[in-house]
């Protein structure tokens, strides 16, 4: 099972799993099994891209082995100048 790390966004950004999925369109059991690893379609990847703020380019931050660091402050930057 690859891991993820939509969780530690998902966390970050302060946002509960019932919130992703209603942003997401998607239900609240997937967005578990996709935290545990599991795999998922990449239209699923793209609604929590999108729910989360993100652009598809950012999927390796979110769904590989890309460095999460950097894509949580530009998550955490967008999160909240959409929230104003």
């Amino acid at each position: 099972m690859a891991g993820n790390n939509v969780r530690k966004i998902r966390e970050a950004l302060m946002m509960s799993k019932a919130e992703l999925a209603r942003k997401a369109g998607l239900s609240t059991l997937t967005i578990d099994r996709v935290e545990a690893g599991k795999a998922c379609r990449l239209d699923t990847k793209r609604k929590i891209l999108h729910a989360l703020g993100l652009k598809v380019s950012d999927k390796e931050g979110v769904f590989g082995d890309a460095p999460v660091d950097s894509l949580l402050a530009s998550c955490a930057q967008s999160h909240y100048s959409d929230n104003r």
